[in-house]
């Protein structure tokens, strides 16, 4: 199809990211039959006002997919699908509540074929199929500190773990570093997955006041000079549930305090790479007390089962090894074998770059239909955070949004304290829901969550 001649106009992110997506939809709706051919890129740049290299840079992505294909001076065509094997029937996804990144429809599931391909063939390399070092791999313990040391973060393999996830290393932070009966500072709203471990390891919790930055430092200092308080955790970017990020200034501020106090930091930067910026984490201020956890969870996929523990110190790390062990044995082999070769090769790069654009489409998607005042977000996020009207029932908007399958969760899944949560919604805007499906579902919600909405909704 010589005509080709995608509208990228308006589209956030990278233009040879908006190219290649356009690509990909137009091959996946039909609009671009297999083996058809596609514009000479130089036709195509003329065309759409880019540069040449940003259309070359485009079809690469997409040949790098596994969407087109070369065929010397004829040009680039779509690719030939191979025919179609029997079925395997796989449950539909569930509406679990957790907050996961946009689908980018063949573009992961690709990667991962060709990584996987790559490494099982190759005669240098013995499959990833056995039990592995305690604290993972060494390939991919190298990986993640390559990963974490681009940030400023001090680290080497040595005092880098590979996890089965974040949940996992926050299980064994908190088995290894804290006691029951122990004190740890937190947001007013936190990431459930925290709490039920600290009420399961029979921690104390206590709220810390915090603003549009996240958890404030002058009031943590004044809660430990209150009390005896061993640690904190924080989600420094893109906090969930509330979205505040913190500025690198109040990074450094948290980190003296810490310092000052002889806390133990547990920094949850599941969100950090999101950032077309990405800010220095709180391991570059305090690196002697800080635990830091990057997941791939929320980043790429939480299918991956894949996150780095940097721990404050070579013997903390192998300490804290023993309790990865215990509670999962080992992060999937082949998964963290993977994933530490899409480090290597950019392709982690190329993902997470495809995340954050379809992050900023919809984020665009939600500014049409919701007021820009009801609501809190980051650009790069795929959630947010809706204060209500006091005399809102959260649980009925919950519950008459579910069958549009808009991932909703009230206030007090994150408060600390349950009695004092004000009505509030996490929305989520990422996973498997369609962009058509998500406008449907936010042009209901802003109408159930308006102030003058009906307290009583009656939908058929």
């Amino acid at each position: 199809m010589q005509g080709w001649n995608p509208n990228i106009q308006g589209t956030p992110g990278p233009k040879y990211l908006a190219i290649a997506d356009a690509l990909r939809r137009d091959i996946e709706t039909g609009v671009l039959a297999d083996g058809t051919r596609l514009p000479p890129q130089r036709l195509l740049a003329e065309a759409l006002g880019v540069d040449l290299t940003t259309v070359t840079r485009a079809y690469g992505e997409a040949r790098q997919l596994g969407l087109i294909e070369g065929n010397g001076r004829r040009g680039s065509f779509v690719r030939q699908k191979k025919a179609e094997t029997p079925k395997i029937r796989y449950s539909e996804p569930a509406d679990t509540g957790m907050n996961a990144p946009p689908e980018i429809p063949g573009m992961l599931t690709e990667a991962f074929r060709r990584s996987a391909e790559e490494l099982l063939t190759r005669s240098d390399v013995v499959a990833p199929f056995q039990y592995q070092p305690s604290g993972g791999m060494i390939l991919a313990r190298e990986a993640g500190a390559d990963l974490l040391g681009s940030r400023g973060v001090p680290c080497h393999d040595d005092t880098v773990l590979v996890t089965a996830g974040g949940q996992h290393a926050l299980h064994a932070i908190v088995s290894a570093e804290l006691r029951a009966g122990d004190t740890v500072a937190v947001a007013e709203y936190a990431y459930p997955g925290f709490l039920s471990v600290a009420r399961r390891y029979g921690l104390r919790l206590c709220p810390v006041s915090s603003d549009r930055e996240g958890l404030d430092p002058n009031a943590l200092e004044a809660a430990c000079l209150e009390g005896a308080v061993h640690a904190v955790y924080v989600v420094p970017t893109n906090d969930n549930p509330t979205t505040a990020t913190m500025s690198v200034e109040r990074r450094e501020s948290l980190a003296q305090v810490a310092t000052r106090q002889g806390l133990v930091v547990i920094e949850d930067d599941a969100y950090g790479l999101l950032p077309e910026r990405p800010l220095a984490p709180i391991a570059t201020f305090a690196p002697e007390r800080t635990w830091h956890i990057a997941s791939v969870s929320k980043i790429i996929s939480p299918g991956l089962r894949i996150a780095w523990l940097r721990a404050p110190t070579v013997a903390q790390a192998w300490r804290l090894a023993a309790d990865l062990h215990e509670t999962a044995v080992m992060a999937p082999p082949l998964n963290a074998a993977i994933v530490a070769d899409w480090i290597g090769t950019g392709v982690f790069r190329q993902l997470t770059e495809a995340v954050r654009a379809e992050a900023w489409q919809r984020q665009e998607i939600v500014a049409k239909f919701l007021d820009p005042d009801s609501y809190h977000a980051q650009p790069e996020g795929y959630h947010l955070w809706m204060p209500l009207h006091p005399e809102a029932d959260q649980g009925e908007i919950v519950n008459t949004l579910r069958p549009y399958g808009l991932s909703i969760v009230g206030s007090e899944a994150f408060a600390v304290d349950r009695s004092k949560a004000s009505p509030a919604l996490r929305v989520s805007i990422g996973g498997t829901i369609t962009r058509e499906r998500l406008e449907r579902g936010l042009r209901l919600l802003g109408a159930l969550a308006a102030p003058n909405a009906s307290r009583k909704l009656s939908l058929v």
